[in-house]
């Protein structure tokens, strides 16, 4: 699910939530060495998201928020805001000589440019978070 996040939407959130579960509390982000990427700067946007975002000259920014059932992406452009929201069945992420982030035909690539070992060590555990939902629950 990708949608416009600029100004607050409550039937989005709820409807986040249902996808991929509630925030985690102070203390549970802080057991798990913290719930989000450092800031990543995106090299390359998938049709779907080619479509929002009109790109000019400006660089695109993201990061990423890990939640009990899977992630979200949030990309910003100038002024506005997106949010992809992937659930950890429907989320696939290649290493190649850079991050890229799939799910439904959509996908992210990051620039290895901006904090690569910060963000290398917070896909490892989006990865082991989601090798860990699915064993539990399958």
């Amino acid at each position: 699910m990708i949608y416009n996040s600029t100004y607050n939407d409550i039937e989005k959130d709820i409807e986040t939530d249902n996808l991929v579960g509630k925030k985690y509390n102070l203390i549970k982000s802080i057991r798990l060495g913290g719930i989000g990427s450092k800031r990543l700067i995106v090299d390359e946007l998938g049709l779907n998201f080619k479509k929002l975002i009109q790109q000019k000259n400006d660089i695109i920014y993201s990061n990423i928020e890990l939640r009990k059932k899977g992630i979200i992406v949030y990309v910003v452009d100038s002024q506005r805001r997106f949010t992809w929201v992937i659930p950890f069945y429907k989320l696939v992420v290649y290493k190649t000589p850079s991050f890229s982030i799939h799910s439904d035909g959509n996908f992210i690539r990051y620039s290895n440019k901006l904090n690569h070992k910060q963000n290398l060590v917070f896909f490892k555990k989006v990865l082991d978070h989601k090798f860990n939902f699915n064993k539990h629950n399958n």
